[in-house]
């Protein structure tokens, strides 16, 4: 069981009072930031994939966990005095300007790479493909589906499934395929799209707040 610290705790509880709607699920939040946190302290990255507003939610979420969200996330000082060091010019700036990020990638975001799968073989598993290139035992695929029915991010769950990977959904109605595959599933209590969408939004908002105050809190390196 992951402990919060008070920052953390102030986060869900936020969640919660803005969000009643979503108390139900709080327990599957939980469950997804520890598969996330878990992925993160041992090394691993986050894989998103989500078609039309869950593919922009999915490039919303890379934003918020590769840059600073609330956090300035100062580099180590070890970076910084190689940066330095390499570029007696440039490196003090970077030094100074650059962030800690969380690895994270939005699999909708290699058109070159798509459109080739998609003509060459099938677009349905244009996500699947980048999971197998990119994926590796130990990472996490976060599948976003409104229905939980997407069939491009139920061929990305497969594989990721078989290459040792954890499998977290996000999802409405009553979690379709997705909701029954993953590992964890947030299945947010709503039928139409853009409502389930809407509630998708504080939900990935808080994991993400909750990861950067876990990995650049006070006190992180």
């Amino acid at each position: 069981m992951v402990s919060f610290n008070e920052q953390q705790k102030k986060l869900l509880e936020e969640l919660a009072a803005r969000y009643p709607v979503l108390r139900p699920v709080q327990k599957s939040v939980l469950a997804a930031y520890e598969v996330l946190e878990a992925c993160y302290a041992r090394g691993g990255k986050l894989l998103i994939a989500g078609n039309g507003g869950s593919c922009a939610d999915a490039e919303h979420i890379v934003g918020e966990l590769m840059k600073g969200f609330l956090k300035p996330r100062r580099l180590r000082e070890e970076l910084q005095e190689r940066l330095c060091a390499e570029d007696e010019e440039n490196g003090a700036r970077l030094a100074a300007a650059l962030q800690g990020g969380l690895p994270a990638l939005a699999l909708n975001g290699h058109p070159g790479l798509s459109t080739a799968f998609a003509n060459d073989v099938d677009a349905d598993m244009v996500y699947a493909q980048q999971v197998c290139g990119y994926g590796e035992e130990g990472d996490v695929f976060l599948g976003i589906s409104t229905s939980g029915n997407a069939k491009n991010v139920d061929y990305a769950v497969t594989v990721a499934k078989a290459k040792g990977m954890q499998v977290v959904g996000l999802t409405g109605k009553d979690g379709g395929r997705l909701g029954r595959r993953a590992d964890v599933a947030v299945i947010v209590p709503e039928q139409e799209t853009f409502k389930i969408q809407e509630l998708h939004l504080p939900v990935y908002h808080t994991l993400c707040l909750l990861l950067e105050e876990r990995f650049f809190g006070d006190g992180q390196p």
